[in-house]
């Protein structure tokens, strides 16, 4: 059996394509894109894809170049 106790404090968030979309500002097509080569890890549930918020948060770190 699976121990959740460690979930308990910190709540894991899960994001569709058009909440991933949202946040980048691009088209949700864009996002399912950068979703299904694995530049965005996913999490299947069922025929559901999501995105981890903390996955999508480092995702804009490593993107980041900072301000010219």
């Amino acid at each position: 059996m699976l121990d959740y106790s460690s979930y308990t404090q910190k709540q894991i968030v899960l994001l569709k394509a058009s909440d991933v979309a949202q946040r980048l500002n691009i088209s949700r097509s864009q996002a399912y894109q950068l979703m299904k080569s694995g530049s965005i890890p996913t999490v299947r549930i069922r025929r559901s894809v999501r995105v981890k918020e903390s996955d999508l948060v480092e995702f804009i770190h490593k993107q980041w170049s900072g301000w010219s």
